[in-house]
């Protein structure tokens, strides 16, 4: 078994227009995060703790920032592709743990939702993926509501 830490922060965005996208769902009348993809602070703390877990890089190498293929890109593409290449290693996602760190927007009405979209993109058990939610009680920038952070870890095992 290896386990696999990922962490991701994004400020919001001064695009009145730009979506929120958290898990790969869209959560509308949210004011979005700023980032090179969609900025899915979800997603991306699951890919670095998958890639991470297999010892395969983080999501800056794989998917570089500069890259103008992934500019706007759903980071669905980016799970994609870190589920194949840990498979590709000979490892399978046997759970996932995720911590959304938010002073906005509230998290709870859509945490069910957004354990389900992760654990879809996975193809992983009903389960498996948990999603949970804090924030910093009025503590730095993310208490100031200029960005939200996550965190995720990564269980994988060899089949």
């Amino acid at each position: 078994m290896r386990v696999g830490q990922g962490v991701d922060v994004h400020a919001f965005s001064d695009d009145r227009d730009r979506p929120l996208v958290l898990g790969g769902l869209l959560l509308p009348g949210e004011q979005g995060l700023s980032g090179h993809s969609d900025a899915d602070v979800v997603l991306h703390a699951v890919v670095d703790a998958l890639l991470g877990a297999a010892a395969l890089g983080d999501i800056g190498t794989v998917f570089g920032t500069d890259e103008p293929r992934y500019a706007g890109a759903p980071s669905s593409v980016f799970v994609e592709e870190a589920v194949r290449r840990v498979a590709t290693a000979g490892w399978s996602v046997m759970s996932v743990d995720v911590t959304i760190i938010a002073q906005r927007p509230r998290i709870g009405a859509h945490r069910t939702r957004i354990a389900d979209a992760v654990q879809t993109l996975l193809g992983v058990a009903p389960g498996t993926v948990s999603v949970k939610a804090t924030t910093t009680d009025g503590l730095g920038a993310i208490g100031r509501g200029a960005g939200m952070a996550c965190q995720a870890i990564a269980l994988l095992e060899r089949p």
